[in-house]
């Protein structure tokens, strides 16, 4: 069966931020739309997943441990497997495209 949507189309304010699975397999692509979400204090992720995420609109701020990260729409970056990283800033609304793989 063919699935389409908009990545873009609104979603109802929340607490929380929005995550959509796109498509789950050995990969798992979301969409997700933060609205000035960041990562709780003292909070890293440290995934067993390799993670590509692109930033389609808005823009964000990563923290890794030795350096920070600002993206812009139309960047993207490739986070290896366990490199511990947190979300600093996001704008209102930020809409991610991230693509999970098995490392």
């Amino acid at each position: 069966m063919l699935k389409t949507g908009n990545l873009f189309s609104p979603v109802e304010r929340s607490d929380d931020e929005f995550v959509e699975v796109l498509i789950s397999n050995a990969s798992r692509v979301e969409r997700i739309v933060s609205d000035g979400h960041t990562s709780p204090p003292g909070f890293w992720y440290d995934q067993d997943e390799i993670e590509f995420a692109a930033v389609l609109k808005g823009n964000a701020k990563l923290e890794f441990e030795r350096e920070t990260l600002e993206l812009n729409s139309g960047d993207w970056v490739i986070i290896p497997a366990h490199e511990r990283h947190r979300v600093i800033y996001t704008s209102s609304p930020c809409i991610w495209l991230t693509v999970f793989s098995p490392e």
